[in-house]
């Protein structure tokens, strides 16, 4: 039988994958975190996990802590433990998913783990927390190389439940899988979790169902965009415009895509105010058709990937400077 591509990448890390495996076996507490301000990814790589080995580890003290989001939980995902600062007293084994930043991991009770493990697809940034990891930015999606983690045990299985999650953050950081870095590993994994039982018309419903308020949103980005010299669109939603939609900073970014497939518009961006106490700025979700817009990203205190970054500005007065950049790059 020809081997599949989720297949070929597991062999191809056969050996980390044994040592994580091993990690993971050997302690009896484990807590898994993941980014602030979740997205499909970092929820669905934190609670497919997090579901599979409580599934296939019943005796383990396996829990998951993070921030909420206003949308995708509870409709999408439970919401995040709040466990006791005791609890991190004891031994017990961190596994970071999705995020390459040790300041964005959401609880920094990890750094109080015996030991850490990480699995990402972002760009390393020092310093590295983690004593094992499997760090591959070529991936679309953390969700691949939790999914490959996870079908590399012998004996176990993953359940319909954890397949939709891990499903979910596949789906999500792919962009449906149209984003340039799909690959053949994105299509096997989804393959490899479908075989598992997921419902795709109650998923997809699930991740893309809108409600009334929603078109009162979209209308308000259609009324309100601008559009550069070269082709950058964007949307600025300030603390009143929030106000006036009744959403929270974190749903912002909800409808940067609507320019996605508009011709003449190359790259698109949302830009929304946060008045976050300890970090006001405005917080900027980048996409783009064809160009690598990440390295305007991380020079805007930012970062992610070639074609779906984030920044921030601290004010308004900062934002000709971040358009031109987009300009030039157009």
């Amino acid at each position: 039988m020809k081997k599949t591509p989720i297949d070929g990448y597991i062999a191809e890390h056969k050996t980390i994958f044994k040592t994580l495996r091993n990690i993971v076996k050997k302690y009896q507490k484990i807590c898994i975190f993941r980014h602030i301000k979740p997205d499909y990814d970092a929820l669905g790589c934190q609670f497919g996990l997090f579901t599979f080995l409580k599934e296939n580890f019943p005796k383990k003290e396996i829990h998951q802590v993070g921030d909420t989001h206003p949308t995708f939980v509870p409709r999408l995902f439970p919401e995040p433990e709040r466990l006791s600062n005791s609890w991190f007293d004891d031994e017990f084994l961190a596994i970071v998913v999705d995020v390459g930043d040790k300041d964005r991991i959401a609880d920094p009770r990890f750094i109080k783990a015996k030991e850490v493990i990480k699995l990402d697809h972002h760009p390393f940034r020092a310093p590295d927390v983690s004593h094992f990891s499997l760090v591959d930015e070529s991936t679309a999606s953390c969700g691949e190389i939790v999914t490959a983690f996870v079908k590399s045990f012998a004996k176990t299985k993953v359940s319909p439940v954890a397949a939709k999650y891990l499903y979910t953050a596949i789906v999500g950081d792919s962009g449906r899988f149209l984003y340039s870095s799909t690959s053949p590993l994105t299509f096997s994994a989804a393959s490899y979790l479908l075989d598992q039982g997921i419902s795709l018309p109650e998923l997809y419903l699930g991740m893309y169902e809108k409600d009334i308020a929603d078109l009162t949103f979209q209308k308000y980005v259609l009324n309100h965009y601008s559009l550069t010299e070269h082709g950058v669109a964007y949307y600025l939603l300030s603390e009143e415009g929030l106000k006036e939609l009744n959403i929270p900073s974190e749903r912002g970014k909800e409808h940067v895509n609507m320019f996605a497939n508009i011709k003449g518009i190359h790259i698109w961006c949302s830009i929304t105010e946060d008045n976050d106490p300890k970090e006001p700025c405005w917080r900027i979700s980048i996409r783009s058709k064809k160009l690598d817009i990440s390295k305007v990203a991380s020079h805007w205190g930012g970062g992610g990937h070639p074609q779906a970054s984030g920044a921030k500005i601290k004010s308004l007065k900062e934002l000709p400077a971040f358009l031109k950049e987009l300009d030039d790059l157009i």
